[in-house]
């Protein structure tokens, strides 16, 4: 039978890492590009045989800044992809852009190959907060991005949580971004992770607390409405159809195939993931073993818990009726006594069950409820 699925490639290089990044991303070894890619090529070649049978109708260029990359490696990286696997002919190819890393060419060269959907990473239009978290570009590098993008299906990353911002400041850079030509905004709350040089700031009590990273959420949310963009995941709004299918798939519980270092996969319910490290990765390749370093087959509760997980994260909600079929259960008999308890914070629209649009963005609580049970 013939089974959907996304790929997801992480290209590893940057100019320079922003200050919350916990991203495997390697500034300085831009040098090892050809190499690294020549690996990610071949490990593909390795899974070429066990997913004959997917279909794939996603491919999803992440990192890392892929655009720092040459543009002729992603061309190849397209071509490998092509080659070995069942993409569609109408598959969502996304890659992520740094507004500081584009040109003229690299566009045109990745539209000539069939990239149909770009990934901007503005979040601020504010030039003091973009250097504050060592973005490499300022506002003027993003338009300059947005108006070779003039046309095509993009969208831009907001990022909110971040130091001394304001509602105004949030309003102000999801207004540049659509004013600018995208049609989809990935609003981010920014999450200081210990290791990374913004948690002293955190530490430090620098940055917004939870109540005023909600509110900025709301100020966001708002403004987005306003301009005639749906929530559908809790940090996903877009126009009417400009959905991302990649991440849609992710949030269905899909099944995704990942290459290269760090990269996640989850493929007939076992997850796993690459090795974390770039000289390990490259040793595996050469002597022709997969670079993966931790695998697990999901069980029964695990796979329910994720499927309520991820669909409570969207708009839409759970699909009772679906789940029921799934797992041979009754959603209401089995988390009866956890409905009761967050039951105020439920709303039900046909078969969905959904969390109400007022709690969605502190969602995580109310899910939790589910693996407790």
């Amino acid at each position: 039978m013939e089974k959907h699925a996304g790929i997801y490639v992480h290209i590893p290089f940057c100019v320079h890492k922003c200050s919350y990044c916990d991203f495997t991303s390697f500034p300085d070894k831009i040098d090892l590009a050809e190499s690294y890619m020549a690996c990610v090529y071949r490990e593909m070649s390795f899974r070429k045989q066990e997913l004959k049978d997917y279909t794939f109708n996603t491919l999803y260029i992440g990192g890392g800044t892929p655009s720092v990359v040459d543009e002729s490696y992603i061309a190849m990286l397209v071509a490998s992809a092509k080659k070995n696997f069942n993409l569609t002919k109408d598959a969502e190819i996304t890659i992520e852009l740094n507004p500081g890393t584009v040109n003229a060419d690299k566009i045109s060269l990745y539209k000539k190959v069939g990239i149909n959907r770009f990934s901007v990473g503005l979040q601020s239009a504010s030039d003091s907060q973009l250097q504050d978290i060592g973005r490499i570009h300022n506002t003027q590098d993003y338009i300059d991005c947005a108006k070779l993008l003039k046309g095509c299906n993009f969208n831009a990353d907001v990022m909110i949580g971040l130091k001394n911002q304001t509602a105004a400041d949030v309003i102000a850079t999801i207004d540049l971004a659509v004013n600018s030509g995208a049609s989809h905004i990935s609003m981010y709350a920014l999450t200081p992770e210990d290791g990374t040089p913004i948690y002293t700031q955190y530490l430090n009590g620098e940055l917004p607390d939870s109540d005023e990273v909600a509110a900025l959420y709301d100020a966001g949310y708002n403004r987005l409405k306003q301009l005639g963009f749906s929530r559908y995941e809790v940090s996903n709004f877009c126009k009417a159809g400009k959905e991302s299918r990649h991440n849609l798939n992710y949030w269905h519980r899909g099944e995704y195939i990942g290459f290269g270092v760090s990269a996640s996969s989850c493929i007939n319910n076992v997850r796993f993931t690459n090795t974390f490290d770039l000289d390990e990765y490259f040793k595996c390749i050469f002597t022709e073993h997969l670079p993966v370093v931790n695998s697990e087959e999901i069980d029964l509760e695990g796979r329910k818990f994720e499927t309520i997980m991820l669909a409570l994260r969207t708009a839409q909600g759970l699909d009772t009726v679906k789940f029921n079929l799934d797992f041979a259960t009754d959603f209401y008999k089995e988390f009866d006594s956890v409905l009761k308890k967050v039951g105020q914070y439920l709303q039900t629209n046909g078969n969905f069950i959904k969390i109400k649009d007022e709690y969605l963005f502190v969602q995580n609580s109310i899910i939790m409820e589910f693996l407790q049970s």
